[in-house]
């Protein structure tokens, strides 16, 4: 059973101080975020990434947002605002699409597959794509490494799914995340802790599982 390193939604609009949607402090976590991509490439280990893929007619954006349920537009589908910033670049990725596709279908293609795996959503909770679930069962980790951003939004929710989904060991990078509101990321730490979710260091990812 493989360490799934899970790569939230390092995008330009949220990791660029110059992008649309950018999470306060997001760029000094680059550093972080290069090694743990590295560390993710060995044998054993196995990176999935998820992705905001917008258009404006998405119930999330919204012109009057208020950054609990709903955001100003980002991450649009082709906008240079909506890839991957080079510290956590992709190279073979296999795209799991917001749409649903047959279970059996994808695990075929995942186990013939050696490299990352990339989840599409238009939702800030990752398990609103329909494939997430399934991407689990097929990989079937024990031990789930979380980190990116927002940690009080898209990383709150990967975590929410995964603890709901029990059997896993979470872990959360808390030099690798950001939140956009410090107050509720604190709270966040709190609650992860007492549910039984690992908060560590980048430093003691590497030393623990690579």
């Amino acid at each position: 059973m493989p360490v799934v390193f899970w790569d939230v939604d390092t995008q330009v609009d949220f990791m660029r101080p110059e992008g649309s949607l950018y999470v306060p402090g997001a760029v000094e976590i680059a550093p972080a975020l290069a090694e743990l991509t590295r560390a993710a490439a060995r044998p054993g280990l196995v990176r999935v990434a998820s992705v905001c893929d917008h258009v404006l007619e998405d119930d999330e954006i919204s012109d009057t947002p208020d950054f609990l349920t709903t955001f100003p537009p980002h991450c649009l589908r082709g906008t240079p605002g909506q890839a991957k910033i080079p510290e956590t670049a992709l190279l073979d990725p296999l795209v799991v699409p917001n749409r649903p596709e047959d279970p059996a279908r994808l695990a075929s293609r995942l186990a013939r597959h050696a490299g990352e795996v990339l989840i599409e959503k238009n939702h800030f909770d990752v398990f609103t794509n329909p494939n997430t679930a399934a991407v689990l069962d097929a990989l079937a980790p024990d031990t789930v490494v979380v980190y990116g951003v927002a940690q009080d939004v898209c990383d709150a929710h990967a975590i929410a799914g995964l603890l709901k989904r029990g059997g896993l060991r979470v872990v959360f990078v808390e030099d690798a995340a950001r939140p956009i509101d410090a107050a509720r990321g604190a709270a966040l730490l709190l609650d992860w802790k007492s549910r039984g979710v690992d908060v560590m260091r980048t430093a003691d990812v590497l030393t623990a599982f690579a």
